[in-house]
């Protein structure tokens, strides 16, 4: 059994009104204008904040239901906000559930600085495989490509154009922490293709104009796939760019697969090509 934790009680407080400011702020969150205007985002649940602790980064506020279970990891969390002079807040189920939006809320959430997006933040030679998502509208969809990126080794994700907004709850929590752990930016067209061309780096792109076969590609590190709107799939302009275009094959009646599903499959098959 853990040690108790020692809190500064100063840091430290209890909520119990739906129309505390502070709820209405966490509320607030759930929207993207008011994300934007504040520049935090919020994230729920225990496993999910562990990895952004073991990943360096802390909230600034932890809200905590004031009925839980004891657990070591929660311990570790509300340790780590307190060093770094954090806010701990103590509610209700209820209030948790009003602050989430969910029926059965997580009994831990935080509040976080949203991260630099830009390109410039990214060190292309981290990794041998990166995603690439353009125009990706679906949050759940961006979400997954985080966790698929976490599990294939990639160095993070490049969202391309008007993308759904990363730091919505939705796609927080469809990255099961990964948002936390991948690389992230955001970038136009014109913006990611030159800074793909200062240095080294393969466009690959899932297409089917001119496209050879995805198993046995010959793909080089470090690799950028590059994926399409979940309708529309990529612009021509885009796929002509593309040092490489590959296609996987259709068996049934689709015409095309669900683009975080096809961001795993070619990044998986790259990276075994990269393992040799």
């Amino acid at each position: 059994m853990s040690a108790p934790v020692a809190v500064d009680r100063a840091n430290r407080r209890q909520i119990t009104g739906y129309s505390n400011p502070t709820v209405k702020f966490l509320k607030s969150l759930r929207d993207k204008k008011h994300r934007r205007r504040e520049g935090r985002f919020l994230a729920e649940g225990l496993r999910l904040l562990t990895d952004a602790r073991e990943n360096g980064r802390v909230p600034e506020m932890l809200v905590m239901a004031d009925k839980r279970d004891p657990h070591p990891l929660l311990d570790a969390l509300i340790a780590a906000v307190d060093v770094a002079g954090g806010e701990i807040v103590e509610t209700t189920p209820d209030i948790l559930s009003k602050i989430s939006g969910k029926d059965n809320p997580q009994a831990v959430a935080g509040v976080f600085a949203e991260f630099d997006t830009t390109l410039a933040t990214l060190d292309r030679s981290a990794a041998p495989i990166w995603l690439v998502a353009q125009a990706l509208r679906d949050p759940g969809n961006l979400g997954t490509m985080l966790r698929t990126g976490d599990a294939i080794g990639a160095g993070g994700l490049i969202l391309i154009d008007d993308c759904a907004d990363p730091f919505s709850v939705e796609a927080v929590r469809a990255s099961m922490g990964a948002v936390f752990t991948q690389g992230l930016a955001q970038a136009t067209w014109d913006e990611f293709l030159p800074w793909l061309r200062s240095g080294a780096g393969q466009l690959v792109a899932a297409s089917l104009r001119e496209a050879v076969p995805y198993r046995g590609a010959p793909y080089t590190a470090p690799c950028f796939v590059l994926v399409g709107n979940e309708s529309r799939g990529l612009p021509d302009n885009y796929e002509r760019a593309s040092d490489l275009r590959v296609t996987m094959p259709m068996k049934g009646r689709a015409d095309s697969l669900n683009a975080a599903v096809a961001a795993a499959v070619l990044g998986y098959e790259v990276l075994a090509s990269l393992k040799g």
